[in-house]
């Protein structure tokens, strides 16, 4: 019998995150634009400057509101007759609000981008933000809230924002609202905080998909270049003060047969030098199955499914005026919150004692690294790295340099940077859990001054 000899494999093909090209278009609306070859799912991204600390007084919650209305009808179409020309292109449209701003997305067929693009273009230049639909959008977000309280997750992360920063710092409260402020809000706050802070001026298009055969610079002219607006003015940007003094919240769930972890303080953002280091030192800490909290916490003593450690940015300026959170997140049996959190800080203390070793630094670069060419298949992957870059104020080619960066980094550099994010005497532990039972094992531990509040 006669055998094909068995195939090889061949070299591996450079890969680097795509680099967009940048324009703008007689509006002042700057467009980044990536052309990907086979991405025939079109993904847009229009960054907004409406962040959050921009809401009137009292009225938390509007940004979220009217980021919800964009879509809801035009002065041209009804909300329903918007929806169904949507669904007629196979497009979807979504659209939130956070710290840094606002943000729009749009998937579409490439071969119905030009439809899709007008409609979009409808929704940000002549939204209706009708009086029924609005007052519909706030009882919706009213009867979502009590459903966030009771979620053990939500619930910790509002108290840690609560704790860590001041109470005149938009980031101390809730994204979207809280049922006072929400309350409050009627089709004319969220018509003026459209008319403050929307205009192309001050917005940013990020276009990626196969854009061949496609005369985008036509179609951005009739559809997003028709839009029109004043130039705006610079927003003061609010310095970012938080307080990560040591110290223990418990939110109190009697009968709770789980307790919700949430450790966190605030730190630099990706503007700073440490941020590669950081990133590949908080994934060996607990950015997969295999990372030490995971190894302790899950595998040696079963106290939890899975226990993680991750950086978020909040707000990221190029003065350097921005911050990130830096947390530990996870669910423990209610019987053993005493001891995880025991474990959980010997392996902190540990961590700083003798540091991550090179085995746990490799393999953390073969997972970062190794797997973006497979993370960023999609154009709506793309475009969203795309936009947070915009929305960061950093470079087109931030993503790609931050690759070679962690490639770059060293074990040592790693660790140093681990152990600065999450220093065992500056950490604000909230638990959410039955706190007469978890009250005294956890004042027992001395990582903290203790206090119990309602749920």
């Amino acid at each position: 019998m006669t055998f094909h000899p068995r195939p090889a494999a061949g070299q591996p093909k450079p890969w680097a995150f795509p680099a967009p090209e940048r324009s703008a278009l007689p509006n002042g609306l700057t467009v980044l634009r990536c052309h990907r070859p086979g991405q025939q799912v079109i993904a847009v991204e229009v960054n907004l400057a409406a962040p959050l600390d921009a809401e009137p007084e009292g009225l938390d919650g509007v940004a979220t509101i009217m980021a919800r209305a964009l879509s809801e009808g035009t002065d041209k179409h009804s909300a329903e007759e918007f929806a169904a020309e949507l669904e007629r292109c196979g497009a979807t449209l979504d659209a939130h609000a956070d710290h840094p701003g606002l943000r729009v997305s749009l998937e579409v067929p490439a071969s119905r981008l030009a439809k899709a693009l007008g409609l979009l273009a409808e929704a940000l230049r002549a939204p209706a933000f009708a009086d029924s639909e609005v007052d519909r959008l706030v009882r919706n977000r009213l009867d979502e809230i009590p459903h966030e309280l009771a979620n053990p997750q939500r619930r910790a992360a509002k108290e840690l924002y609560r704790q860590l920063f001041p109470a005149s710092l938009r980031m101390s409260r809730p994204r979207q609202g809280t049922e006072e402020t929400v309350a409050r809000i009627d089709s004319a706050a969220v018509r003026a905080f459209y008319e403050a802070h929307v205009r192309p001026a001050t917005a940013t298009a990020v276009i990626v998909g196969d854009l061949a055969g496609i005369d985008l610079d036509a179609l951005l002219a009739d559809t997003l270049g028709a839009w029109t607006g004043d130039a705006g003015r610079a927003r003061p940007v609010p310095p970012v003060e938080s307080d990560d003094t040591g110290r223990v919240v418990i939110v109190d769930r009697p009968g709770a047969v789980q307790t919700q972890l949430l450790i966190g303080r605030t730190g630099p953002d990706r503007h700073d030098r440490v941020w590669a280091a950081q990133v590949l030192g908080t994934y060996c800490l607990g950015g997969t199955l295999t990372s030490r909290l995971d190894k302790v916490l899950r595998e040696e003593k079963g106290y939890t499914y899975g226990v993680r450690a991750f950086g978020q940015v909040l707000r990221s300026t190029a003065d350097g005026r921005g911050a990130s959170m830096l947390a530990i997140s996870g669910s423990v049996d209610t019987p053993n919150t005493g001891a995880a959190l025991e474990d959980l800080w010997k392996v902190l203390r540990t961590l700083a004692e003798g540091g991550l070793t090179d085995a746990e630094r490799d393999v953390a670069v073969q997972n970062l690294v190794g797997v973006a060419p497979l993370k960023f298949e999609t154009a709506a992957a793309v475009a969203g790295t795309l936009a947070d870059q915009v929305e960061q104020e950093l470079p087109d080619d931030y993503q790609a340099q931050l690759y070679a960066r962690l490639a770059e980094t060293g074990t040592v550099e790693a660790t140093t940077a681990v152990v600065q994010a999450f220093p065992v005497d500056r950490l604000v532990t909230v638990l959410v859990g039955d706190a007469a039972q978890i009250e005294g094992p956890v004042r027992a531990l001395g990582i903290g001054e203790v206090t119990v509040v309602g749920n």
